[in-house]
């Protein structure tokens, strides 16, 4: 593991991570590799990971060789101010071509999602967000610490194994009992309580478990945007998924029960009922919303958010069967029933605020 990479995970407590809090379905998510940045600059402000991402350059210099000569500890507020734009809207928001609500729109900004900021032109912010670049109007659009406090609260940081087979341990260190494997190419939502230099705490399976930090890739993400040519291909995607789920089938209920299910059993398996029912209102509650996508299936295999549906574990658990409590709720979550209003969102609690039930935090 470099020098670089190991200062990543130094300061982890600290950053604020979402766990299972963007809907990434709607592209694929910005990403800061272990390499480049440290835990710190991560926490001190995601502009700096969207900046240097979608515009290809490095946080020490650009492409075109010219430094960042902006003073860290300058207190003017010009000069301190990020390029980093979040939207600011409880389901989505045009991006056109033009700076004008005339113009025609080239794609959607999503609730949660980030980009960075390329031009201004009065009351309209031109605004790249993974492979969508349009232009958004300043009313639906937070900017600088606003922009960065939203980024840090819904961002997710993920932990990619990079072993065939790694040990999850009980406690940190190398003596401990082990709670199972995770395989290359797992991707495993970080914990940040607890996360050391050496041990990156994850939940696994309901528990709090621990990995070598040696063999994992770390990485901070924040949603972006969707161009429709994007949503086209999606929707087109999901269908023939959707087809070919039910071919044969009767009742679509079926298999989103089954499914929901085992989610449920993968991140609340050990927890009280209530927690159960929780986190399956919250997969309800985003197929309600015009934010996400509208089937079971599609919320939970959106890209980067649920890992135990990433890494197989969802799939795994449908083939051996779902546990009476978790298949009673999520018929009931999909009945109509919720213990926890209209959250979408759900992480480990550390001492958040929101809805507290068991182990998690619903907000």
């Amino acid at each position: 593991m470099s020098v670089r990479s190991r200062r990543l995970l130094r300061g982890l407590a600290g950053v604020v991570v979402g766990v299972s809090a963007i809907a990434m379905v709607k592209s694929s998510a910005v990403m800061a590799a272990t390499s480049r940045y440290s835990l710190s600059e991560l926490n001190q402000g995601a502009a700096k990971v969207l900046d240097s991402l979608d515009r290809g350059t490095d946080t020490e210099a650009s492409e075109g060789g010219s430094e960042d000569t902006s003073d860290p500890d300058s207190d003017d507020p010009d000069e301190q101010e990020s390029d980093l734009v979040m939207a600011n809207v409880k389901m989505s928001l045009n991006v056109r071509e033009e700076p004008n609500e005339d113009s025609a729109k080239v794609g959607l900004l999503y609730a949660d999602c980030g980009g960075t900021i390329l031009e201004r032109d009065g009351d309209w912010t031109k605004i790249q967000s993974g492979k969508l670049i349009g232009w958004c109007s300043n009313e639906y659009l937070l900017f600088g610490e606003e922009a960065e406090e939203l980024a840090q609260s819904v961002g997710i940081t993920l932990a990619k194994v990079d072993a065939d087979a790694l040990r999850v341990r009980k406690e940190p260190n190398e003596e401990s009992g082990i709670w199972g494997l995770v395989k290359r190419g797992d991707q495993i939502e970080v914990v940040t309580d607890h996360t050391t230099d050496e041990w990156v705490a994850i939940e696994f399976e309901g528990e709090e478990g621990f990995l070598s930090s040696e063999y994992l890739d770390i990485r901070f993400s924040v949603d972006t945007g969707e161009t429709y040519e994007d949503i086209k291909e999606r929707e087109r995607k999901e269908k023939e998924a959707k087809l070919k789920q039910n071919q044969g089938a009767v009742y679509v209920e079926a298999p989103d029960e089954t499914l929901l299910g085992a989610l449920v059993y993968c991140e609340a398996g050990n927890q009280p009922y209530e927690g159960q029912l929780a986190v399956a209102a919250v997969v309800m509650n985003r197929v309600r919303s015009a934010a996400y996508p509208n089937t079971v299936s599609g919320v939970i295999y959106a890209s980067g958010q649920f890992s135990p549906a990433l890494n197989g574990k969802v799939a795994a658990q449908v083939q051996r069967g779902v546990p009476a409590s978790c298949m009673q709720a999520a018929q009931a979550a999909i009945a109509g029933e919720t213990n926890v209003g209209s959250v979408t969102h759900f992480r480990r609690w550390t001492g958040q605020e929101g809805i507290v039930i068991g182990a998690h935090v619903f907000y």
